[in-house]
């Protein structure tokens, strides 16, 4: 199962990702990377990156035209976050910069003093931005579909945080305790591969941490946790919103007399705590998060309740994004969405459970009536499928239907557990019955039945 990422990819799907290349570089969006992704099923396509707005559009065409061309090969293509249980979810990496109209860019080293400076200093403004709008960029990327990615493999964990390399954060380290803002040395190095047969890896300035939110990626930061379902506009001008409050902070703070260096240093100290270059997965880090004042908003439910707090209505307005009266229609928007996502669903498995699995349970059984003794644990199994069902359309009805905000925290903390339960003892059924009578597609033909 590790051997996806590395694998050959299929002949099937490498057409396929074959003709939705020749099909969006005619369209004028030229594709740069094809690969396989780490998971079976799971692959990877990336553009050629350009000015955001015209990217996001081009992000929407592509999901079109991906959707359009699996059709025509009779494959499918899906952007649910986490479809499958047990392997990686997918997602989007929305790898994000901001340069000069000559031609600088914030989140490049670069080769000349001023360059570098722009370097530090931008990375002040970014850090400020996470640090103190943490639960808007937090909302950026929450729905119902990403509530099942964050925090595995490949997907960061919900807690935002910065990952600017282990050497830069040494460099931040030494401007808050009075050092300058140049002395940071971006030097590309070897990897060592611990292998006297192999040579040496370029590899990039700083290590990308594939755990964390916001990497640095040599010359821009990738922001990781878009889910794949997603329009991906709506993430990139929240970031450009709070990274737009970093610079105007620093603004203020230059314009009230303090020097650049003294300025840069201040944002750096007072926004430390977002700022971790450590392991995004790790049992510790929520822990260390929640010492450093980080929120860890791990469902939909709860970083909605965030977005149009007095806080982040100020920031909106002062940036000129938002009216107050458009974040509560914004906050109202991403709340319908979560409560109508997550009702179909429920209504999706019912229907599934009521007129295929159940039908089909019964139908294996009835082969056992001559030996009973061979039915093993089915009785058990198929009996709590009905019982698990009942529990959900009970717990599904008596959901809240007056406020949106009590439906989504009630369809998160009470019927997606219930969902669950569900799907295990189903997930157990598929196990039990012979070929052919299970009424879906099983994991193996749904991810390995295009190698054939």
């Amino acid at each position: 199962m590790d051997l996806n990422y590395f694998a050959s990819v299929p002949d099937k799907v490498q057409e396929l990702l074959f003709n939705i290349q020749a099909m969006m570089l005619k369209l004028g969006v030229p594709i740069a990377v094809v690969h396989n992704e780490v998971a079976p099923a799971q692959h990877e396509m990336s553009p050629i990156y350009c000015q955001a707005t015209f990217s996001s559009d081009n992000n929407v065409l592509f999901m079109e035209v991906c959707n359009k061309e699996a059709a025509k090969l009779g494959l499918a293509v899906l952007f649910h976050e986490k479809p499958f249980a047990g392997i990686n979810g997918s997602g989007k990496h929305n790898n994000w910069s901001i340069g000069t109209n000559t031609g600088l860019n914030f989140f490049y080293p670069g080769k000349t003093d001023d360059a570098r400076k722009l370097f530090v200093t931008g990375i002040a403004c970014l850090s400020y931005g996470l640090k103190q709008y943490n639960e808007l960029v937090r909302c950026a990327v929450a729905h119902a579909g990403n509530d099942h990615r964050l925090g595995a493999q490949e997907a960061p964990p919900a807690i935002i945080s910065l990952a600017p390399g282990t050497g830069f954060e040494t460099h931040v380290d030494a401007i808050i305790n009075g050092g300058e803002l140049l002395g940071y040395k971006a030097e590309k190095r070897l990897a060592d591969p611990k292998a006297k047969a192999a040579m040496g890896a370029p590899c990039g300035v700083e290590d990308r941490n594939r755990t964390a939110p916001f990497p640095f990626c040599g010359n821009r930061f990738e922001f990781r946790a878009v889910g794949s379902s997603q329009n991906c506009s709506f993430p990139i001008a929240i970031v450009n919103t709070v990274m737009a409050s970093g610079m105007a902070q620093l603004a203020s703070l230059i314009e009230g007399g303090k020097s650049h260096r003294d300025a840069v240093a201040q944002m750096y100290k007072e926004n430390r705590e977002v700022i971790f270059t450590g392991n995004g997965y790790s049992a510790e880090w929520p822990v260390e998060a929640a010492k450093r004042g980080l929120p860890n908003l791990n469902t939909t439910p709860l970083a909605v309740a965030t977005f149009n707090s007095k806080k982040n209505k100020e920031v909106f307005k002062a940036m000129g994004v938002y009216e107050d009266d458009e974040c509560n229609a914004r906050q109202e928007v991403m709340y319908e969405n979560y409560n109508t996502v997550l009702s179909i669903e429920v209504e999706t498995m019912i229907k599934m459970v009521d007129t295929g699995i159940l039908p089909a349970c019964a139908q294996d059984m009835a082969a056992y009536t001559a030996m009973p003794s061979l039915a093993g644990d089915r009785s058990k199994t198929y009996e709590g499928i009905m019982a698990e069902v009942n529990k959900l359309k009970d717990t599904f009805a008596a959901k809240p239907h007056d406020d949106l905000a009590k439906e989504a925290e009630y369809l998160c903390n009470k019927v997606k557990p219930q969902m669950a339960k569900l799907r295990e003892v189903v997930d157990k059924a598929e196990g039990f019955m012979q070929k052919g009578l299970y009424p879906y597609p099983t994991y193996e033909e749904i991810i390995y039945s295009h190698h054939s």
